[in-house]
């Protein structure tokens, strides 16, 4: 047992550590300071501190004051069962530790009735402690008998069970059943299960399970579902599930409309499985594409994502005509505002400016609408371009927002035109704070707007909130205020 528990003799020397006859101290710490002798027992069966703590008996510190633990613990080491497995058992099946003397042994020996050999029942047990509860596991035996009639000898069975899981019979039996409810055959299911023994193993068949509830909710039907498992890659199941997962998310990501993402997930589930797709920004970026372009792509051909996996050299795209149409109009755009031609200005902006000619130019009077000249907006435009790339209602809105609820004059947004890319919770959050600052008398009452809203919220904390003693609960309050509104 002491061997096989290094951190309980770890822990006991350093009590002794600094002894110079190390044996004569132990036998001297152990004559004032009796050990908890299930500490060292507990962690011989392979139980870590962490799990054997909580369940360390309150009123008893000998092994031999619990008779039922060590005679059981016994009989399932004289069965083969490894020390270091046994924790497992304990952690999993407790109760088996309380049998009755001749309990145990008469239930491992029911299993071998069944034809199990006993070093067959040593894996099942170590994998399945809770077979040893009750009478003999009927759904344990059911799945045994399916597979067998499969054409599955047990040594495959084995072989396809993992170390350190514990397997849900009564869950692999469902998923069973389940195939056979969708309509494969005998022979069909067998040669699933052969080839792709993940499918009832892994997870006892919970990630299959996540796999068909999954192409459940977005109206796969059961023959669909029935031709993905024929056709199944050779991939994990769990790999498989991940990779839809990706590219669904990937398809939301490019605001794909939601009627078209099902009907892409339930024709095409077998290759969104397949494929483990590149982050979508970086797809963005690559092709050369804004995501219009990228959905079009997708939808008329969807076999287009296995040139877009993981591990791919991905080319940019060459531009459509309507990309070349809307560049010429976001050109011309510009040169009536008195960009020069072909200028690196003029090139910086192109490439910033996200939509046509037209909705830039309606975005930009709706600035000039809201009470300034078309000189600042120039002005504004030229250093902040990325002011335009917002829908027309949304720019009218936050300009509203900044003069009429905040009361800032319209000429502050022209020194600085970037407050209009933040959100508005920001803005109302940092100009409040800035605002309690100054009638505390604890900040300079003319610190400019872009420190106040575009520093960084750590610079902002430790400059301004953190030197008045209140600043930081005011700060606190603010926020749930403001967003959760």
């Amino acid at each position: 047992m002491s061997k096989n528990s290094p951190h309980f003799l770890e822990k006991l020397l350093k009590r002794v550590e600094n002894e110079g006859d190390i044996g004569r101290a132990v036998s001297r710490f152990f004559r004032y300071h009796p050990i908890n002798e299930f500490e060292p027992f507990f962690e011989s069966m392979g139980l870590k501190p962490s799990e054997y703590d909580p369940i360390l008996p309150r009123n008893l510190m000998f092994l031999s004051d619990d008779d039922l633990l060590l005679e059981n613990y016994h009989v399932l080491c004289n069965y083969g069962i490894a020390r270091k497995k046994i924790g497992m058992i304990y952690k999993v099946a407790k109760e088996v530790f309380r049998y009755d003397s001749g309990v145990l042994s008469s239930k491992l020996k029911a299993y071998e009735e069944l034809g199990l050999s006993q070093s067959t029942m040593i894996k099942f047990i170590v994998h399945s402690p809770y077979l040893l509860i009750g009478n003999v596991n009927l759904e344990f035996v059911l799945v045994l008998e399916k597979l067998k009639s499969f054409g599955m000898e047990i040594s495959w069975i084995e072989q396809n069970l993992l170390d350190g899981i514990t397997y849900n019979w009564r869950q692999m039996l469902g998923l069973l059943c389940l195939f056979r409810k969708m309509g494969c055959s005998e022979e069909q299911l067998a040669r699933l299960i052969i080839e792709h023994p993940g499918i009832i193993f892994e997870g006892s068949g919970d990630r299959t399970l996540s796999l068909i509830g999954f192409l459940s909710k977005f109206g796969s039907t059961v023959n669909q579902m029935r031709l993905l498992f024929l056709q199944f890659p050779q991939i994990q199941v769990g790999k498989f599930v991940l990779n839809l997962r990706q590219c669904f998310l990937f398809l939301n990501e490019i605001e794909m409309e939601v009627t078209e993402v099902g009907k892409i997930v339930c024709t095409h589930a077998l290759l969104l499985g397949s494929c483990t797709l590149k982050k979508t920004n970086s797809l963005l970026s690559n092709l050369n594409v804004g995501k219009k372009r990228l959905r079009k792509l997708v939808l008329e051909n969807p076999q287009e994502l296995k040139n877009w996996v993981l591990g791919t050299k991905v080319e940019p795209l060459p531009e459509s005509g309507e990309e070349l149409k809307s560049k010429l109009q976001r050109s011309k755009f510009l040169l009536n505002l008195g960009f020069a031609e072909n200028s690196e200005q003029m090139k910086s902006a192109i490439k910033v400016f996200r939509g046509n000619g037209v909705e830039l130019q309606e975005r930009f009077n709706c600035i000039v609408k809201a009470g300034l000249n078309k000189k600042d907006v120039f002005g504004m435009i030229k250093v902040s371009p990325q002011i335009l790339n917002q829908k027309k209602d949304v720019i009218q809105m936050k300009i509203d927002f900044f003069v009429n609820d905040l009361g800032y004059p319209l000429s502050s947004l022209v020194k600085f035109p970037s407050c209009l890319s933040y959100t508005m919770q920001r803005v109302e959050l940092r100009l409040s704070m800035y605002n309690w600052l100054k009638d505390q008398g604890a900040v300079d009452p003319k610190l400019a707007l872009s420190t106040i809203i575009a520093s960084s919220e750590k610079f902002f904390e430790e400059q301004y909130i953190n030197h008045h003693p209140s600043g930081p609960q005011v700060w606190q309050d603010l926020k749930k205020k403001i967003y959760s509104v």
